[in-house]
């Protein structure tokens, strides 16, 4: 260790006298401009060095200030540090009654993704307008007195200087030359991380690959109703419907949909978060944009036509009577399978395929609002929307920011997968926490065998409450780099990814990275070098949340223990949790430690299913459990499936369970043995919470 670190201490020498004499020096580099750059850069200027930012961009902030104004939240109790100081610096903006420009603050649904908009106790509003995200990313520029360089783009192909293993320095196309001490590649993409000689991968690595169940392709699984299965009628993918010899529709793949589990290079689909308005005099109605294609939108329209009217699933309300719009069924924003070449594509493919995904939806809007073969009712609700005047008004109002939901993903030090996600194993050296939905978007759109449409990648598996972060997963391995790394490209797997990849995270994590770039600095060692106690004691400091304060679900038996029941029960700590559920004990009786609600969100994401093998075929009387009070739903979905099929009922669960005050019975079926017996609880169109505790199935001859 002694000779380790003496080598890397005359490395800083060695620097110091051989530096070129244009470059500019400091002590910590941050190439891009997403929001965890800044909060990097804030936290290194903190903590006393000299830092920059080089950023390709011209706005700072990234998604946050690009139109993701309804976070991604997850556990809000887990987000520490600047990360919370973020939205308690939005929360402060919204205070102002100047800032409510366009609607009254007492107008304002307050609605958030598991969580209220705007918490007062805790000074933190969680929803808001892109301009007013970049006005505050602006803020810490000013306050903290940052050096940024915008429009500066990596020389990806010879802009990275090594030397015993350690970035020198970057160069950027227009010829800047910036030099460090320390690097940060703070990028959607990782081109500082690629062009540097660290490991890399892309698409979904197959389940074989760390031992996962829900990675690489997921023919058959649909989690959400943004697949084709959720229309009333099967929708036929060819030219002349149901003529195979007349071609495909566009936007739809020939090769065939492969084996579930299988890897490959695919990446969930990209798309703007559009921030849309029907205020009159904020509106600009949409326009037909140049290289417009009517027949692009033909698969949308045999969707309408068969009766399919979630349009405004996703026009998620933020303040001012603007929207945040996100993809939202089986044709909808996501620009599916168009975007396979933007992680290694030159700046000139990247510029090109944005630029697709731009006119794809500019004219999926105007598709929308203008073709006379829409349905009429159809037609004249979208007509009444429009981009908002008031925001990226230097872009023709469209949002500055592709959601580039993933591109590259480091291989480093430590590969976080679904088991850390999930608990299945422990995490070492947590660096900050994750808690959203294992969440990825479709990845293509296929022919079945029965020559039906469907979408395929898209899938949603609850994490089981907040996982830790390790500190191995911004770290490249040693021998490819010394003194980089990256937050935001983080080494995960692909399906782990889908859940560590929101902006609250990313901040979290942009912080701790320039607190061990910091600290390397001041021991003269590698990034990998610094002791993970002095580390963990300085984010702590500094308000970063590295273990959950909730009761873990294992923690011990609360309620009835499962063994005590009869058949075979299923408990909600073992089942599959799509979109944010709340652990709650809070209304007994419950099974185990308790059970989820879904915090009265009525949306069709939510759903809970719970799934068993039964040893012996039969008839069985299926029973689900929970707990009575006031405020739960009364039209309760659930689906069972079974040998004969999927029935679906709707049960009360506000008049409470009628055996032993726990279970309701939903009907007697067949089931056979070795196959999968499954029931999922919905949550579309409820009128209240909906509770999620157990399933039981009790032999019923």
């Amino acid at each position: 260790m002694f000779r380790r670190t003496s080598s890397i201490a005359m490395y800083f020498l060695f620097s110091c006298l051989c530096r070129p004499s244009l470059a500019a020096q400091y002590d910590v580099v941050i190439y891009g401009g997403t929001s965890a750059a800044v909060v990097a850069a804030v936290q290194a200027n903190r903590m006393g060095k000299s830092v920059v930012i080089v950023c390709p961009d011209k706005h700072l902030g990234g998604l946050s200030s690009g139109g993701l104004g309804f976070t991604d939240t997850g556990n809000k109790s887990v987000i520490g540090g600047l990360s919370r100081d973020f939205y308690h610096r939005i929360w402060t903006r919204y205070q102002n009654v100047d800032t409510w420009r366009w609607q009254r603050k007492d107008e304002y649904g307050n609605k958030g993704q598991g969580t209220a908009a705007i918490d007062g106790e805790q000074r933190t509003m969680w929803i808001f307008e892109p301009h007013v995200a970049e006005d505050v990313f602006e803020s810490y520029v000013k306050d903290d007195k940052l050096e940024v360089h915008r429009d500066h783009w990596l020389d990806r192909a010879s802009g990275v200087t090594k030397k015993y293993g350690r970035i020198q320095s970057i160069r950027t196309t227009n010829g800047s030359l910036f030099e460090g001490r320390m690097f940060i590649d703070a990028t959607y993409e990782g081109d500082l991380m690629a062009a540097a000689g660290v490991e890399y991968a892309i698409g979904r690595e197959s389940n074989q690959v760390y031992g996962e169940k829900w990675n690489g392709n997921q023919v058959g699984v649909l989690h959400h109703r943004h697949h084709f299965g959720a229309v009333k009628k099967p929708i036929s993918p060819f030219r002349i419907a149901d003529d195979p010899t007349s071609g495909l529709l566009p936007r739809i793949q020939s090769d065939p949909p492969g084996m579930r589990g299988e890897g490959d290079r695919r990446i969930q689909a990209y798309c703007y978060r559009m921030c849309l308005t029907d205020h009159p005099p904020n509106r600009i109605a949409f326009v037909q944009p140049e290289g417009y294609d009517a027949n692009q939108y033909e698969l949308l329209l045999r969707v309408l036509n068969a009766g399919w009217r979630e349009t405004f699933e996703k026009f998620d309300p933020i303040p001012n009577r603007k929207t945040d719009t996100n993809n939202h069924g089986p044709f909808s924003t996501d620009n599916i399978g168009m975007n396979y070449d933007y992680p290694e594509g030159s700046y000139e493919q990247r510029h090109a395929i944005a630029l697709e995904h731009r006119r794809y939806q500019q004219g999926l809007m105007y598709f929308l609002a203008n073709d006379l073969r829409v349905p009429e009712d159809v037609r004249n609700a979208v007509a009444k929307w429009g981009l908002a005047a008031d925001e990226f008004g230097d872009n023709g109002n469209w949002p500055h920011q592709m959601y580039i939901r993933e591109a590259r993903r480091m291989i480093g030090k430590f590969v976080m997968t679904e088991n850390e996600l999930v608990k299945n194993r422990p995490t070492p050296e947590s660096i900050g926490m994750g808690s959203y939905t294992i969440d990825s978007h479709n990845v293509r759109r296929y022919v079945t065998a029965e020559g039906h449409v469907q979408n395929e990648g898209d899938i949603g598996v609850s994490t089981n409450g907040p996982y830790e972060i390790s500190l191995g997963s911004i770290l490249p391995r040693q021998d490819q780099c010394e003194n980089l790394l990256v937050p935001v490209c983080v080494s995960s797997s692909h399906i782990a990814f889908g859940s560590i990849r929101m902006e609250p995270v990313f901040m979290i994590l942009g912080q701790s990275a320039s607190t061990v770039a910091a600290m390397a600095i001041d021991k003269q060692c590698s990034v990998q070098e610094v002791p993970y106690a002095l580390l963990r004691e300085r984010l702590l400091r500094d308000g970063q949340v590295l273990e959950s304060k909730a009761e873990p679900l294992a923690k011990g038996v609360a309620g009835i223990d499962i063994k005590q029941l009869a058949g075979t029960v299923v408990d909600d700590s073992q089942a599959q949790w799509i979109g944010n559920w709340t652990f709650s004990s809070a209304s007994r009786p419950y099974v185990g430690a308790g059970y989820r609600h879904n915090g009265n969100e009525k949306g069709g994401i939510h759903k809970a299913v719970f799934e068993t093998a039964l040893a012996v075929s039969g008839r069985y009387d299926v029973r689900v459990a929970f707990s009575r009070n006031a405020n739960r739903a009364t039209n309760v979905p659930i689906l069972i499936e079974h040998v004969d099929g999927t029935t679906s009922v709707v049960i009360s669960q506000n008049a409470g369970a009628t055996i032993d005050g726990l279970f309701l019975s939903v009907g007697k079926y067949r089931f056979e043995a070795g196959r999968p017996a499954r029931v999922t609880i919905a949550c579309q169109g409820t009128d209240g919470y909906v509770i999620a505790d157990a399933v039981q199935w009790l032999k019923a001859d």
